[in-house]
């Protein structure tokens, strides 16, 4: 795998085309030979430019809109509105594909086999909860609500992991009653909550055993979760004492141990030292029974700018099967049946949102340049990620190209925060200008998961793309339902309808 992303300079980004307004840009960005091209890797697969039918003196043309799934971006806009997130359907039923081959055929090659669990907290819905059981994977869900989206779309309960370090009794029996394949224990006391709920119901229910190995990815330390102080798992020297408790209930039955160090990681030495920790854990339970399985999380990095290089799926898949062939070896222990949990790299790349640029405007930065504000129509309550992780994000015009030279810019939201950025620093098109649509790309994951009515604005909605049509993955949030939560609202309101319904043919009232 390669070195994690080198996204860490958030104090220096925007600005104009001068030479001066570049020394304002983060070192990892270079400045385009061509503001209108969609690189490789970054974008959904099926992302491309329309003809250009016209070229005008102004540097402007006609055509050349962005197209995924075969659904121009204006034709999107006219139909949803925007903000709007968009997932190429086919992009995201591939890359599942592709992770279920790849860890499958590594670990046969090793003398096993895998499964891979789908991280529904990456996004979730219930027609992407149909594409990855008919993709042949597994299901990862951490709350009540996200069960409740698998059941809605009559996902195999069998083959759903349930994670979370506080999950209620409620939850727990709900999980149990309904047939959840494997339940993920983060704490002792969760042991004898789930053995009583089982017995009470005459269920044996399978558990893993969430595990803190202390051991830490190279991330952003907001997304590392498997530091030794931190909410998440048992610490390693107690699990021994946790499996005993396990056996010790006929209700219950040990599948194995589960790991999970982090997110957005490009470097496989993390992982090598989780493994190796667990399974010499591991060896040591099998004293004590049958252990068949090994589950080491997932958290595979991906592309959000050409600064980051991921590593490929097949790749991934072959350094782990080399690293826990090589441990159990060691060992001389049997290869268990290793699980993982991917859900950015699936879901990730095939999302993009639009927007539409309000307003722009440049602002003098001491000595060192003009920065060029460019401010859209969502913010952070459609991708809280720049504020929360400082992000970095690549944007492009979606409505038409342009030959103006490139201009650093920061693409700003709407909301009143100073920090709501969606894009610290990308180049476009010198006249990016009101009206225009952008395209951010890489946003399918933990965008409209992570989303919020701050301000009150209303979620966008998603549509999934394919063959040239769009349908509606999930309906947007209207000031209609925004307001028909507030209890002290009586009469009738209705939400003025300033764009596109985001429910067309469908009316609102409080």
């Amino acid at each position: 795998m390669s070195a994690a992303s080198p996204h860490s300079d958030s104090a220096s980004h925007g600005g104009s085309d001068s030479a001066d307004a570049r020394s304002l840009a983060p070192v990892w960005l270079t400045v385009p030979s061509d503001a209108n091209a969609l690189a490789a890797g970054i974008w959904p697969a099926s992302a491309e430019r329309s003809a250009v039918i016209s070229r005008h003196g102004d540097g402007q043309s006609s055509g050349g809109e962005l197209v995924v799934g075969g659904v121009s971006a204006s034709a999107l806009k006219a139909q949803y509105g925007t903000p709007l997130y968009v997932l190429d359907e086919d992009n995201v039923r591939a890359r599942a594909t592709a992770a279920l081959t790849a860890f499958r055929g590594a670990f046969q090659a090793v003398g096993s086999s895998a499964k891979v669990y789908y991280a529904g907290k990456a996004f979730l819905s219930a027609g992407v909860a149909r594409w990855m059981e008919e993709a042949g994977l597994h299901l990862d869900v951490c709350s009540g609500g996200e069960l409740a989206v698998a059941l809605a779309a009559g996902f195999d309960t069998a083959r759903i992991g349930y994670h979370g370090n506080n999950k209620s009794v409620a939850e727990i029996q709900r999980a149990v009653t309904v047939g959840v394949g494997v339940i993920v224990v983060d704490s002792a006391i969760e042991v004898q909550r789930i053995a009583e709920i089982a017995a009470r119901h005459g269920v044996r229910q399978k558990l893993r055993i969430r595990v803190n190995s202390g051991v830490h990815a190279s991330t952003h330390d907001y997304l590392a979760t498997a530091h030794e102080d931190q909410k998440f798992g048992i610490p390693l020297d107690d699990v021994p004492d946790i499996a005993v408790a396990i056996r010790a209930e006929d209700s219950l039955e040990l599948l194995g141990l589960h790991s999970h160090i982090g997110s957005q990681i490009f470097d496989a030495r993390g992982f090598v030292e989780s493994a190796s920790r667990l399974l010499a854990v591991h060896k040591e339970l099998l004293a004590g029974g049958p252990l068949p399985e090994l589950n080491l999380g997932g958290g595979f990095g991906i592309a959000y700018t050409t600064a980051d290089d991921p590593t490929p799926v097949g790749e991934i898949a072959r350094q782990f099967a080399e690293i826990v062939a090589a441990e159990c070896a060691r060992l001389e222990i049997p290869v268990p049946i290793v699980a993982v949990e991917p859900g950015r790299s699936i879901i990730g790349t095939p999302g993009i949102t639009l927007y539409e640029v309000g307003t722009t405007k440049d602002v003098q930065v001491g000595d060192l340049g003009v920065r060029r504000y460019v401010s859209v129509d969502g913010g952070m309550s459609d991708n809280a990620r720049p504020a929360l992780y400082g992000a970095d994000y690549s944007v492009r015009i979606a409505s038409r190209v342009s030959d103006v030279e490139p201009a650093l810019v920061r693409v700003a939201g709407k909301h009143c925060e100073s920090g709501d950025i969606v894009v610290n620093a990308d180049y476009l098109p010198g006249d990016v200008q009101p009206g225009d649509l952008l395209a951010v790309a890489a946003t399918g994951a933990y965008c409209w998961s992570l989303s919020s009515n701050y301000n009150y604005l209303g979620r966008p909605p998603v549509v999934a793309v394919r063959g040239g049509t769009s349908r509606i993955l999930i309906h947007g949030e209207t000031e209609a339902d925004l307001l028909r939560h507030d209890a002290d609202i009586t009469v009738a309101v209705v939400a003025p309808q300033t764009t596109t319904s985001h429910r067309p043919g469908t009316e609102h009232r409080a």
